[in-house]
């Protein structure tokens, strides 16, 4: 499947490969894919970043992605419905980085050396942009495809976005100007 990746859709995989190792990372997530996207300049998925104000948001998308992982990797959604049967997982993230330190939840840091494999999530992600792009009609993976693959997996990045207004409509909208809002179905 990567050899149908543009060289844009590339940079972005091998630079998503760069943040897992500045992070120390376990594994390349679909955190690293969101961030490598958000480092690169021109191409599709940056204009339609830029036209989304992602760009100038930069520094509150990395704050709620540090929130997310300290929360284990909850979502909102899931938060919310713990909330609704009396959990606060903020008092029990607070009381758990009392008392085994901050960022203790965070489970994805490196545990020995070697390279870093690909996380399932992410995995899903690379799997979703070829059904993307077969599904619209292109011949080839580029990172138009990745941006929209991660607004329309499930998780903590797609909710991130989705709290900045990158929904999976609305990145396509950005990208082809059409009223396509449903993401396609599948992992």
């Amino acid at each position: 499947m990567f050899e149908r990746f543009t060289k844009s859709a590339r940079a972005t995989v091998t630079g998503a490969v760069t943040h897992a190792e500045r992070a120390d990372a376990a594994s390349v997530t679909e955190e690293h894919l969101l961030l490598s996207l958000l480092d690169r300049r021109g191409g599709r998925a940056s204009f339609a970043i830029t036209s989304l104000g992602l760009a100038d948001r930069r520094a509150a998308i990395e704050a709620d992605l540090v929130t997310a992982r300290r929360r284990g990797g909850l979502t909102r959604a899931d938060t919310e419905a713990l909330a609704d049967i009396g959990i606060d997982v903020t008092e029990i993230v607070a009381r758990v980085e009392e008392a085994h330190g901050e960022g203790a939840l965070d489970r994805g840091r490196r545990r020995g050396a070697g390279r870093r494999p690909f996380a399932r999530g992410s995995k899903d992600v690379l799997a979703k942009t070829l059904r993307i792009a077969v599904g619209r009609g292109d011949r080839f993976i580029g990172d138009e495809h990745l941006l929209l693959a991660l607004t329309a997996r499930p998780g903590v990045v797609a909710d991130v976005l989705a709290g900045h207004g990158a929904t999976y409509g609305t990145v396509n909208r950005a990208l082809y100007g059409n009223g396509d809002d449903a993401a396609p179905s599948g992992s």
